[in-house]
C-alpha cells in the first residue's frame, strides 16, 4: 500500500533541507505509522533512513465573501513526514522533469 502522498517541495521546507542537508519531507497517508514510512523511503529512493518525525494537521473552517455570497468550506486533514537521511544519502526530486 502506498503510504506516501507526495513529496514536500514548500519555501518553508526547502529552507530546511537547506539547513541540514539530510532532511526532506513528506505528505503521508494519515494512518501510515513511522515504520511504514521509513520502509517505503528506501524502496523508493534507494536510501538509508536515520529518523522519521510526524505530525498531524487539522482541516481548518475556509470562508470567503464572494458575489454570490458567503462561500464556506473546508480544507483537508494531512499528515506530515520529516525524514532524515544517512549521512551522504540524498533525494532528487526534480531528476524526472
Amino acid at each position: 500500500m502506498a503510504f506516501i502522498i507526495k513529496p514536500l517541495v514548500t519555501e518553508k521546507m526547502t529552507n530546511i533541507t537547506n539547513k541540514w542537508p539530510n532532511r526532506y519531507g513528506f505528505v503521508v497517508r494519515p494512518e501510515a505509522n513511522k515504520l511504514q514510512i521509513k520502509e517505503e523511503v528506501e524502496s523508493l529512493y534507494g536510501v538509508k533512513v536515520v529518523d522519521v518525525n510526524t505530525m498531524r494537521y487539522s482541516g481548518k473552517r475556509q470562508a470567503r465573501y464572494t458575489k454570490a455570497g458567503l462561500v464556506k468550506g473546508q480544507k483537508n486533514a494531512f499528515k506530515k513526514a520529516i525524514v532524515t537521511l544517512k549521512e551522504g544519502d540524498v533525494i532528487d526530486f526534480y531528476s524526472n522533469i
